[in-house]
């Protein structure tokens, strides 16, 4: 699979990593065999990025990547996590104490002396602006908790403040054909400053990959049903801050624009790695085949002007004036 720079060390990633936010059982109940075999296909079919978070079925999901990478130790895996979410959120949180706890856990969750990549997980908009902040990610660089440091943000122009940064290496951000304002404010930013861009949420909660219907019901412990309004965290972060009903449609709309031998998803992802300024996007995946398909994604041909046109004109007349005022 294609790989490209993601921080400004050089250092390089799969187009298509894996999220595995699903792993840690907050998208309903998951097994940890299937979960082991997820990672398995997705690393077999290429990638060799995985995202993570501490708060991610309280530590499950890393400690899943940490089992599974135990039993591979040929592999070569970037593995990015995230902290920030296991206090109020409030800015007087974010400093360096709790930052050296949270870092404790998630190495100990990781089995690593020093993480790759440890992005501030979505954190209050004026830690974004607080020197002391980054003066203290610049110590845990200093002293070899982690590797270097980005951000994960709701806003655009929270990506654009972090991107302003000297040491933030990568921002994540939602970007999908249901999000598309990150293409004209923040990727243009992060690649004049050699800022990663990770793109999550790629298949708004899975509403383009073309499975739901208006009657579809998840389980109570799935954020598309207890977080479908914003009720546990930012609402953009479940089905993209899309109205659900609204988004079937526009998803139905969306699936016929697939080229022949694309699935709805694949399209999904495919105009993603297309845009310029990507570096990364990160599908999660329940099942080995979805991993698979997912990670397929990356060797489709390119997409069409016409096809890129008819995505862009369906986000203006059907989503756009739901998610830009917010996002």
């Amino acid at each position: 699979m294609d790989e490209r720079v993601i921080d400004r060390s050089g250092r390089r990633a799969s187009v298509v990593g894996l999220g595995t936010w699903q792993l840690g059982a907050d998208w309903g109940d998951v097994d940890d065999k299937e979960a082991l075999a997820v990672l398995d296909a997705a690393v077999e079919s290429g990638v060799t990025f995985f995202d993570t978070a501490d708060v991610y079925g309280d530590g499950r999901s890393e400690q899943t990547i940490a089992a599974f990478l135990r039993g591979r130790p040929d592999l070569d895996i970037f593995v990015a996590t995230k902290m920030g979410r296991r206090v109020d959120q409030i800015p007087e949180n974010y400093v360096l104490d709790n930052f050296r706890t949270w870092n404790d856990r998630s190495r100990r969750n990781l089995g690593v002396d020093r993480l790759d990549l440890v992005q501030l997980h979505c954190p209050p908009t004026p830690v974004y602006s607080t020197d002391e902040v980054f003066d203290a990610l610049d110590t845990l660089v200093a002293e070899e908790r982690i590797a270097q440091y980005g951000v994960s943000v709701e806003t655009c122009e929270e990506a654009l403040t972090a991107i302003a940064r000297p040491g933030v290496a990568s921002v994540q951000i939602i970007l999908n054909a249901f999000r598309m304002k990150p293409l004209r404010e923040v990727l243009p930013a992060a690649q004049e400053a050699g800022v990663g861009i990770i793109a999550r949420v790629p298949l708004a909660s899975g509403l383009l990959s073309g499975k739901y219907t208006k009657d579809t019901v998840f389980p109570s412990n799935d954020h598309r049903t207890y977080n479908r309004h914003g009720e546990s965290f930012d609402q953009g972060e479940t089905f993209s801050g899309v109205d659900y009903e609204s988004g079937v449609e526009a998803a139905v709309e969306f699936a016929a624009l697939a080229p022949e031998g694309f699935t709805p998803a694949q399209l999904a992802l495919r105009w993603i790695i297309q845009q310029p300024g990507v570096t990364t996007v990160i599908p999660g995946a329940r099942s080995p085949e979805q991993a698979r398909a997912n990670a397929a994604a990356a060797a489709l041909p390119e997409l069409s002007e016409e096809t890129l046109t008819a995505i862009r004109d369906l986000y203006d007349r059907r989503i756009k004036d739901q998610v830009e005022s917010r996002w």
